[in-house]
């Protein structure tokens, strides 16, 4: 394929709705069109890889020449991807969808679009209509943790902020998310067969312990920190807690390690809380 056709606007263009991910967009398209995904891609970008790469990163390049085959802005195509999102909230953006929104799924033709919020995994929310997500096959499962709501609100916008917009406050929540999902060791020392459930989350978040136990739910690991939707206000409200009382919450919170997790522990909360002594930029400052 030429460069000029990979240019080529086309014919017939479907408006994409409010927070679609790109690779939606591009997939109804391919419908509409009755070709692959990736082929309708690579008639934008001959040099793409990847439905997913797309989603994840576009340069400045990219971004015009997708403008230009679908008529639109580089700047709404940017919206549509994950390309400004820090890197260190990269790990909680799912492969999959992990929640839906009703109120928007009621509005929706079909084929039924994707959105960039059903794939992250530090929302409780709908950033379209503010609605609570469900599981996606639109079951609301009760959370056992609704008593943390409003920390576990405060939370999401925490990492929201940070992942979106680059602001955080003296921390990364998002690495206070991989710092709660890491072993931990409590007293007396339980039997080596129940050891899988206790993380560093479960000493600020007391119920922890006991619902894992009794759902055998298995948390993620810290390379992966995505919780089930009614297992994750727990993380978000532990995000929150952490983050208003201050880097020496942290420091408490090694007594609960043994071994090498204890050694990982320390020298990552010492790195933070030596950067959360220097003087934060003035952008940072508004939001403490």
């Amino acid at each position: 394929m030429t460069q000029e056709a990979a240019r080529r606007q086309l014919p017939v263009l479907l408006l994409p709705v409010a927070d679609e991910l790109l690779s939606s967009w591009i997939n109804r398209h391919a419908d509409f069109y009755a070709v692959p995904p990736l082929v309708m891609l690579r008639h934008c970008l001959p040099e793409a890889r990847s439905l997913r790469a797309a989603d994840l990163h576009l340069s400045a390049d990219q971004e015009i020449r997708l403008a230009k085959v679908f008529a639109t802005e580089p700047a709404v195509v940017r919206r549509m991807t994950f390309t400004k999102v820090t890197q260190s909230s990269r790990r909680l953006i799912a492969v999959r969808p992990q929640q839906s929104c009703l109120n928007c799924s009621a509005r929706r033709t079909k084929p039924a679009p994707t959105l960039r919020s059903q794939l992250v995994g530090w929302r409780l929310t709908c950033p379209v209509c503010g609605g609570l997500f469900r599981d996606t096959n639109g079951r609301e499962v009760p959370s056992p943790f609704r008593q943390y709501r409003d920390a576990a609100i405060r939370g999401e916008r925490l990492l929201d902020d940070e992942a979106e917009r680059g602001i955080a406050t003296w921390t990364s929540p998002a690495e206070i998310a991989r710092l709660l999902l890491m072993r931990r060791i409590p007293r007396p020392i339980p039997h080596e067969s129940d050891l899988w459930r206790f993380r560093v989350l479960g000493a600020i978040i007391p119920d922890l312990d006991g619902i894992v136990a009794a759902e055998q739910e298995n948390l993620p690991t810290p390379a992966s920190p995505i919780l089930r939707l009614h297992m994750r206000p727990a993380l978000l409200a532990g995000i929150a807690i952490i983050e208003r009382a201050g880097p020496e919450m942290l420091r408490m919170l090694r007594r609960h390690m043994m071994g090498d997790n204890r050694f990982r522990f320390t020298e990552t909360t010492e790195r933070i809380i030596a950067q959360a002594q220097w003087p934060r930029p003035s952008h940072q400052l508004q939001l403490i």
